[in-house]
């Protein structure tokens, strides 16, 4: 997560993993809602540094990117296993 330590970087993810987790009506546990909002937002944080550039910065971009890009994570893992 760009911008934040390690301990800001998971207590963001955790709190975008939840968020995301509420807003795709999933059933998640805490280590796993850590783990999708790092990776979503590693992952958006790629492709918005590959087609734009730039990234959102701080606590608050990082929220946002990893809220997105752990609903992406989501949806992705949901239409691989066909439950869409």
């Amino acid at each position: 997560m760009t911008g934040l330590g390690w301990i800001a970087a998971i207590i963001v993810g955790g709190i975008a993993g939840w968020l995301a987790e509420k807003f795709m009506k999933g059933d998640h546990g805490l280590l796993l809602n850590i783990f999708m909002g790092i990776v979503g937002a590693m992952l958006l944080n790629a492709i918005l540094l590959f087609i734009f550039g730039f990234t959102l910065g701080g606590w608050i971009g990082q929220l946002v990117v990893g809220f997105i890009g752990a609903c992406l994570l989501i949806a992705a893992i949901r239409a691989m296993r066909g439950r869409g």
